[in-house]
């Protein structure tokens, strides 16, 4: 193999595909990162055996063939070199790489030790813009659990309903829900690892294009641009969280999200040592939406804001799972709703309607 590579494309391909390579994994070849050049390309691939990353680099391929190589080492390396064309050699396992005054040989594994990579033949397709899908992960997957005694609910859900694409998560104390802007041809129902849709995030970065996302019954395939992931399915029946969702609740208040998020930080400061505890109090004669938080050895502090209020209670809550989802909802109004003590809280953005996020009380 020889190939000459601008260093500059070569180091953010290795710094993408190489986060899921691992020297804890039980094939030592899974640290390394395989490279493959073939016409005019080299693409580089990483695995941990659950999901697969490629990224393809154009290139002046002089010589087909391929090899692997420590993955961490290799993206260090190359991160650390001059901007200018970098030539990589491959002679058996062992890489060399020539770049203006360095010269470095790496020395790797013969690309047949590396996992044979999943495919996904024939299957059913559709495509997404690829920053409305950044948007979609980014505004559920943290509400994903990281229990993996409850697999099911590790992932993010994409599925339709009602003839659209929804993608959601939950821990089964919050949930986050989006609807994607993109139309089905076929009903489906997927359960993607976090791992992988946050890579997908990464990936993605800011820029515009189209993600065409392949799946069968038990891959997940997503290819954008120079860049393709591919991930196993995770196995099961996700819950049916829609009758989680109140149509309506006894008090609703509608505030001006900065506002609403300021006053939840002020209060989570007193709220460390009940584990995030806050109450709200909305009172619908005042106009006013009041926090309050106590921590016995530090004080208690109350913090208040104007909100235009349907209906009076009180509802106490982890303050971390209320400022997640303030963090990540769109628009400068918020909704929030409930009813009693015990029943789910909504929010959701007063302008944006696509985006529901349920937080479940605390016993206070």
């Amino acid at each position: 193999m020889k190939v000459t590579i601008k260093q500059e494309r070569l180091a953010h391909a290795l710094m993408l595909a190489g986060r899921i390579a691992t020297s804890r994994a039980a094939l030592p070849v899974l640290a390394n990162v395989l490279l493959k050049a073939d016409r005019n390309k080299l693409i580089l691939t990483t695995t941990n055996l659950e999901i697969a990353i490629s990224q393809t680099v154009s290139g002046k391929i002089e010589k087909p063939g391929s090899l692997t190589v420590p993955a961490r080492l290799l993206s260090d390396y190359i991160a650390s070199l001059p901007s200018d064309s970098i030539e990589l050699t491959g002679n058996g396992a062992k890489l060399s790489i020539q770049a203006d005054h360095y010269s470095s040989t790496i020395n790797g594994v013969p690309a047949e030790e590396f996992p044979e990579l999943p495919k996904i033949t024939g299957g059913n397709r559709f495509k997404i813009d690829a920053v409305e899908l950044k948007t979609a992960i980014q505004q559920t997957i943290f509400a994903a659990s990281s229990d993996e005694t409850r697999p099911i609910l590790t992932g993010g859900y994409v599925h339709t309903h009602d003839g659209k694409i929804w993608m959601a998560s939950t821990d089964s104390y919050r949930l986050a829900q989006k609807q994607l802007p993109t139309k089905p041809d076929t009903d489906f129902k997927l359960i993607a690892p976090a791992g992988a849709l946050s890579d997908m995030v990464r990936i993605i970065g800011d820029e515009m294009g189209m993600v065409e996302v392949i799946y069968d019954e038990t891959q997940i395939q997503f290819q954008f641009n120079d860049s393709n992931l591919i991930t196993r399915q995770i196995d099961g029946q996700f819950p049916d969280y829609r009758q989680l969702i109140p149509k309506d609740s006894d008090v609703k208040f509608t505030i001006a999200k900065d506002e609403f998020t300021n006053i939840t930080k002020v209060a989570s400061l007193f709220a460390r040592e009940s584990a995030g505890s806050i109450t709200l109090d909305v009172n619908e004669k005042d106009q006013q939406v009041s926090i309050t938080s106590v921590a016995s050895q530090v004080g208690e502090n109350t913090s208040a804001a104007s909100a235009k209020i349907e209906g009076s209670g009180k509802v106490t809550l982890n303050s971390r799972y209320l400022l997640d989802a303030l963090n990540v909802i769109e628009g400068e109004q918020v909704s929030f709703r409930f009813s009693g003590k015990v029943s789910p809280c909504v929010l959701s953005s007063v302008a944006v309607k696509d985006y529901t996020h349920i937080i479940m009380p605390l016993k206070s």
